[in-house]
C-alpha cells in the first residue's frame, strides 16, 4: 500500500557565530538597547561575515535534520530551499544539494520570503501526498544581512541571518492536519527588497536596463497593522480545515518579526504566553529561517515533543501570508 500521508521525522538549524548585539548597533545609527528591546523584543543578531555563504548554512541546518529523521543524504527524493537571499540568483539549492551529497534529489529555490518555510512546506506535502516523492528536506535559510542599510535604523535593529530546516516523509497517518495560504499584492509596496536600475544605450535606440537590488525598505506601521489583522484569520482558516480548536493546539510558532506581534496574534487567538515558542530576543527576524530555527530549538530543549500539535504562520513580503496546522514526529 502507497503512503500517501506526512510524517515530520527531524528538524536541524544553523546560525553564524558572530553576534551583534543592540549596544554594538549604537555605534552605526542614533538607537538604543531600551527603545529596541521595548519595541521589538530583540536583544541581538547573528550575522554571516564576508566568506559565509548561504548554501554552507543551509547544508547545515539541513545535514542536522537528516541525521536527527535516521535517514541519509542518499535517501532523499527532493530538497527545497526557501530563501530570498540567494547565492546565486539562479537558485541555491542545488549547490546545497551538491554540498550535502544528495545524489538521487530533485533541488530549487522558493521565494515567498518570511511565509516562505510555510508555503514550502505547504509545496512539499503536494508531491508526497501524490505519491510522486517519499523523502524532502525542506530548509528555510536567510541571509538577510547583505541587503540591510545599516544606515536605517527602522530595518537594520529587525534582521539577522540562519537557517532551519526540517524532513518530511512519507507515512500512513497524515500529520499535516490543515493549511490556508493567501497573497495579496496590492500591499507589495509596504515590504520590499527591491530591483532598481538606470538605462543603458545597447545600440542606437535600443535601451536597456542595468543595475542590482537595493536594501530593504519596509513601512513597519502598515505591516504590524497586516500581521496582527491576518495571522489570526488564517491559523483560524488552518483549523477549521484541520477540524480543531485552538484549546487542541499545544505551541505556537510564529514567523519571529517582533514580540508585539507574537503577543497580539496569541491575545486575539487567546492562546496562553506559555505555549507561544519565541526566541527573536536572540535571533531577530531570519525571514524564511525564523520558524524552522524557533521549532527545532524547542525540539531540542524537549519543549515540542512527539505527537505535539503546532500551529505554525508565517507573514510579509508579497504581501504574502500563510499557516499550518502540524503534529510532530512519525
Amino acid at each position: 500500500m502507497q503512503k500517501l500521508g506526512i510524517a515530520f521525522t527531524g528538524s536541524g538549524s544553523a546560525v553564524p557565530e558572530t553576534s551583534l548585539d543592540n549596544q554594538a548597533l549604537t555605534a552605526l545609527v542614533e538607537t538604543s538597547d531600551e527603545w529596541i528591546t521595548t519595541r521589538t523584543g530583540i536583544r541581538q543578531r547573528r550575522v554571516s561575515l564576508s566568506l559565509g555563504s548561504l548554501t554552507e548554512l543551509a547544508a547545515a541546518a539541513g545535514e542536522k535534520a537528516i541525521v536527527a529523521a535516521g535517514i541519509q543524504a542518499t535517501d532523499l527524493d527532493l530538497i527545497l530551499l526557501a530563501t530570498s537571499t540567494p547565492d546565486d540568483l539562479f537558485g541555491t539549492a542545488c549547490k546545497v544539494q551538491a554540498q550535502l551529497g544528495a545524489t538521487k534529489a530533485v533541488a530549487f529555490d522558493l521565494t515567498a520570503a518570511c511565509s516562505g518555510f510555510v508555503f514550502g512546506l505547504v509545496t512539499a506535502a503536494q508531491y508526497i501526498r501524490t505519491g510522486v516523492y517519499q523523502n524532502v528536506l525542506l530548509i528555510g535559510a536567510d541571509i538577510l544581512s547583505r541587503w540591510v542599510d545599516w544606515q536605517d535604523r527602522k530595518t537594520c535593529v529587525l534582521f539577522g541571518d540562519g537557517a532551519g530546516a526540517v524532513v518530511l516523509q512519507a507515512a500512513e497517518s497524515d500529520r499535516l492536519l490543515g493549511f490556508a495560504l493567501k497573497s495579496d499584492g496590492t500591499l507589495n509596496h509596504q515590504l520590499n527588497l527591491g530591483y532598481a536600475a538606470s538605462p543603458q544605450e545597447l545600440l542606437p535606440g535600443i535601451n536597456i536596463s542595468q543595475g542590482t537590488y537595493q536594501p530593504i525598505t519596509m513601512n513597519g506601521k502598515e505591516v504590524y497593522r497586516f500581521a496582527v489583522q491576518k495571522v489570526p484569520e488564517i491559523i483560524d482558516k488552518a483549523l477549521f480545515e484541520a477540524n480543531l480548536t485552538v484549546e487542541q493546539i499545544d505551541w505556537l510558532v510564529l514567523h519571529q518579526a517582533n514580540q508585539r506581534i507574537l503577543d497580539a496574534v496569541a491575545q486575539r487567538l487567546e492562546i496562553p504566553e506559555q505555549k507561544v515558542i519565541s526566541n527573536l530576543a536572540n535571533y531577530g527576524n531570519t525571514s524564511a529561517a525564523s520558524i524552522p530555527l524557533a521549532l527545532d530549538e524547542a525540539v531540542q530543549q524537549g519543549k515540542i515533543k512527539p505527537n505535539d500539535i503546532i500551529a505554525a504562520s508565517g507573514f510579509g513580503a508579497g504581501l504574502t501570508w500563510g499557516a499550518a496546522i502540524f503534529q510532530w514526529g512519525r
